[in-house]
């Protein structure tokens, strides 16, 4: 469903740049009073192309009785694409993944096999629970009906003290609107379970193991260095700090020919550093990224922090490009 912006109440904070410039999709579903949904950028002045501006990053955000009425229905479980799985778990021990559709959106009644012969079906949430193997090494997860597994490997629980909650890797830099993973000790198994807050806002736990996080940001962050506390029950954990950045599409409005080359451009805020830009394209028959289906780019770095694309048309229609930042884990420094 596209809802025009004049028919929406205004919004604040990372979001509202693209609200202001363009008509807005959103996919909403709802647990425990939070709703979460997707900021999809679409270009529908001609009528000819779409962006899909982070795919896989659903946003938090709290919505008014006025929208939730037209919250569309949750997706099919056919339309699932993205599995997320902790990637570290410990052994014996309960999980939660969770299983996306293009569009970002927590995706139910998906079916998830893994190489040991379990299978686990997503809830009305889009997350399931299952518990690891007790043989330590490599497990991988697929998606029913579709091509590639995803890998986690299976922590002894003395490599994951479950009496130590710890935080011990996170990444230096995130974005604002997609997820990122903190690895550690003594985390709840059970998403819901624990709380972490990025900001003193509460953020969205996606997956999780006692030895991994899959975290999503709430909406209304600052570009910038941002305490986050994590806690699991009565374990709480010391706080540290992440730079979160604004990643913002600029990119011409008038329709791709076929044949013609365009550069499309990212530009972050919140950092002069160099970052990794990835790009996946959904619709490679409309439009082609000059090195395939995916492609990978460091930034500029500097005041203008740009990251460039090549896009080249095929024929007319309608083309997604789905673009996020490849946050590197780092050790914590005590």
């Amino acid at each position: 469903m596209i809802f025009e912006r004049e028919r929406l109440p205004p919004r604040t904070g990372p979001a509202a740049q693209f609200t202001r410039a363009l008509h807005f999709a959103s996919a909403i579903l709802s647990r425990r009073g939070s709703f979460v949904y997707n900021l999809s950028v679409r270009f529908t002045r001609y009528g000819v192309f779409a962006l899909l501006f982070c795919a896989s990053a659903p946003v938090l955000a709290l919505l008014s009785s006025a929208q939730q009425a037209r919250i569309p229905p949750a997706p099919a479980a056919s339309a699932a694409r993205i599995l997320l799985l902790p990637r570290r778990i410990v052994a014996g021990e309960r999980s939660t993944l969770a299983v996306l559709d293009v569009g970002g959106r927590l995706t139910p009644g998906v079916t998830v096999s893994f190489s040991n012969g379990d299978h686990v079906t997503t809830d009305a949430t889009g997350r399931a629970l299952f518990v690891a193997p007790l043989k330590p090494g490599v497990l991988l997860g697929s998606l029913a009906g579709r091509p590639g597994r995803i890998p986690t490997t299976i922590l002894t629980p003395a490599e994951a003290p479950p009496d130590q909650l710890a935080v011990r890797s996170a990444p230096r830099i995130a974005a604002l609107s997609d997820r990122f993973e903190l690895w550690g000790s003594g985390f709840c198994g059970d998403a819901d379970a624990n709380r972490v807050t990025i900001g003193s806002q509460p953020a969205l736990v996606l997956a999780a193991s006692p030895a991994s996080l899959v975290v999503l940001p709430p909406d209304e962050l600052s570009p910038g260095p941002t305490s986050v506390i994590v806690a699991c029950g009565q374990s709480g954990g010391a706080a540290f700090s992440i730079t979160f950045v604004a990643l913002a599409l600029d990119a011409s409005h008038t329709p791709l020919a076929p044949g013609e080359r365009r550069t499309l451009a990212i530009r972050i805020r919140g950092t002069e550093e160099r970052l990794t830009i990835e790009a996946r394209n959904f619709a490679p028959e409309i439009a082609e990224l000059a090195t395939g289906t995916a492609a990978r780019a460091a930034s500029t770095g500097g005041p203008e922090n740009l990251a460039k694309f090549e896009l080249m048309g095929m024929k007319r229609g309608n083309f997604l490009v789905s673009f996020r930042l490849i946050p590197a884990l780092a050790p914590l420094q005590r």
